[in-house]
């Protein structure tokens, strides 16, 4: 009987901790989105009443500026995540295999150079990129070495899929076509879905991508280090190249950790590209 009281003692103080700033958020966060608080005051008051779905139902049918800034928060997010997730993912899996090499000198000063990112305070790592990226930066100084006026990334919010077009002749950014410009599916036009992620948007995208890689590197590590030697050299004598050794054994190996990171690099992508997503900013 001792046994369940001691486990149930050692968790108890993370179970408070996550029902106060975890579940308790979330039950209060539902019960806004389910009455007709309008933001003034404690959402529980006695003016405060229940509305069941009739906020989603607004949202996704009432014509307005609240369904148009939920769908430019909606594009934002879709590119947002299939540009983040896919990079680091590919990114980690990289640098996990380049110091997994045994040839490599100074194997641990790499892992902890590319580590180091994920563990550096979130405002030095702004800092840097301010610094990178902004209108006269490092990033805008090094592309007018070759002839190319950067952009203002951080103010910028022209589409990479616009640009694209632009430059190969699809269209003039300047002057949509009007089949685009003028077919609208809820409050956005076609030519306002299809953007693709801001310059601004891209710029964060980058900094997501280098502080996070790091994170995932480990994971792809230590399943790298517990890839069975045997099948290794087996594939060897069979007379299996490097690249088909990677594709058809390690990648394999691989794919639980793949799901993993994949699974947790999705929604915090999302979260953090929802907790940007507002008015002010939905141009971007």
């Amino acid at each position: 009987m001792r046994a369940p009281v001691a486990g149930w003692l050692f968790v108890t103080p993370m179970i408070v901790i996550l029902g106060l700033f975890l579940i308790l958020p979330i039950v209060m966060a539902l019960w806004v989105s389910v009455s007709n608080w309008s933001g003034r005051g404690s959402p529980f008051g006695g003016s405060t009443q229940f509305v069941g779905i009739a906020n989603y139902s607004d949202l996704l049918t009432k014509p307005g500026l609240a369904r148009q800034d939920f769908m430019t928060s909606l594009r934002n997010t879709f590119f947002y995540v299939i540009g983040v997730v896919p990079l680091q993912t590919a990114l980690a899996l990289m640098l996990a295999v380049l110091v997994n090499q045994k040839f490599l000198r100074g194997r641990t000063f790499f892992r902890t150079a590319f580590y180091f990112p994920s563990v550096v305070s979130s405002v030095a790592i702004t800092l840097v990129f301010l610094f990178l990226f902004a209108g006269s930066g490092a990033v805008n100084g090094a592309l007018a070495w070759v002839g190319i006026n950067g952009p203002n990334w951080f103010a910028d919010p022209r589409g990479l899929i616009h640009l694209a077009g632009d430059w190969i002749g699809v269209w003039n950014i300047n002057d949509p076509p009007s089949v685009l410009t003028g077919t609208r599916l809820v409050n956005l036009s076609l030519w306002e879905w299809i953007k693709g992620p801001s310059v601004a948007m891209s710029a964060i995208m980058l900094q997501v991508i280098w502080t996070t890689a790091g994170t995932f590197m480990l994971m792809f590590l230590a399943a790298l280090q517990d890839l069975p030697v045997e099948v290794e050299e087996a594939a060897r004598v069979d007379g299996a190249n490097a690249r088909q050794r990677f594709w058809n054994v390690t990648i394999p190996h691989l794919r639980p950790t793949i799901m993993l990171v994949v699974t947790l690099g999705t929604p915090c992508s999302c979260s953090s590209q929802f907790s940007t997503s507002s008015p002010s900013s939905s141009s971007s």
